[in-house]
């Protein structure tokens, strides 16, 4: 599905990437910009009624105030974030200029790595392309 924000292509590649990582656990997968976004997967056996533009706000609002609360921090640079919450988790992932979260059930914290690192790589091919 072309989201209009990304292409088919790139949509279905983000989904693919996420659900190689993580599998099953995978509830919904998120592309947005400082101005818009996309939810590019939800599975199925969830509804479609979360606040996205709330979400996409906070998040970005988040990435921007923790990338600058931690500049120059001993911890090193920042790479990702992951909230928690009673019924699944939330990774997310940005640039300057745009971001993904992932919604999961259950994972390790090597899951969260693998699937940080997994967007991070696809967020880097767009920058390039």
């Amino acid at each position: 599905m072309a989201t209009g924000l990304l292409t088919e292509e790139a949509a279905e590649r983000i989904v693919t990437t996420c659900r190689t990582a993580i599998g099953d656990s995978l509830r919904s997968v998120t592309y947005f910009t400082r101005d818009d976004y996309e939810q590019v997967y939800l599975r199925e056996d969830l509804e479609r009624d979360a606040d996205l533009s709330t979400f996409i706000g906070h998040e970005w609002r988040g990435f921007k105030t923790a990338q600058t609360a931690y500049e120059a921090s001993e911890l090193g640079e920042y790479d990702y974030t992951i909230r928690v919450f009673d019924n699944g988790f939330l990774v997310r992932v940005t640039t300057d200029s745009e971001g993904v979260f992932v919604t999961t059930d259950g994972l390790t914290v090597k899951d969260f790595e693998e699937v940080a690192t997994a967007v991070e790589s696809f967020l880097e091919e767009r920058e390039v392309s």
